[in-house]
């Protein structure tokens, strides 16, 4: 069976984007870069990817699942198809079509899609964001790796938004870069 893991940038208190949903504020070190280039390039959108040089086969995913909100940046600057190396799914209930046939529209249940999605054979999923589609998925989250960057951002969209409901993971793993930024695994007890 494939697992979800929620693959997620972190402000120190708790934050993955502005109050307007924006992420442009995280400071991006080489050698974070370098790390995320090389450990996880299928996590880099595609025209990242071109830009960086970065053509390695995906190693950790194979699909994507990501809300509206994490969809809209890429909309916005024309990119219809962000993700052209995997299976690209958004949830939303306001989008009626997709602007891509690479792009999966999910308007239904996000939790029946991604058990769906678990049963196929492949690589894992990714799930993208944002904090809504998070909490509305906790309970199928396999996984959590999360990058922590030394920023404070004092509100915005939390990591998740979900009633209180406390889940216990296990720390696996952990890398501290020299720009103060910091990657941490956690799987699911």
């Amino acid at each position: 069976m494939r697992k979800l893991t929620y693959y997620i940038a972190l402000t120190i208190d708790g934050f993955i984007a502005a109050p307007d949903g924006s992420a442009d504020f995280y400071p991006l070190g080489e050698d974070l870069l370098a790390h995320i280039a090389s450990e996880y390039p299928e996590t880099l959108p595609t025209h990242a990817r071109k830009a960086l040089g970065v053509d390695s086969e995906n190693k950790h995913f194979d699909t994507i699942v990501m809300g509206r909100a994490t969809y809209d940046p890429a909309l916005r600057e024309g990119i219809t198809s962000p993700y052209q190396h995997l299976r690209q799914y958004v949830v939303s209930r306001s989008l009626a079509a997709s602007p891509d046939p690479a792009v999966h529209i999910v308007s239904g249940d996000p939790v029946a899609m991604v058990r769906e999605l678990k049963e196929e054979d492949g690589l894992g999923i990714y799930l993208a964001g944002g904090g809504q589609l998070a909490g509305a998925l906790l309970p199928e989250i396999d996984e959590l790796i999360v990058k922590i960057y030394p920023v404070v951002a004092g509100s915005g969209t939390p990591m998740f938004s979900a009633e209180f409901s406390p889940l216990q993971f296990e720390l696996t793993a952990g890398r501290l870069f020299e720009s103060g930024a910091a990657i941490m695994t956690y799987a699911r007890k």
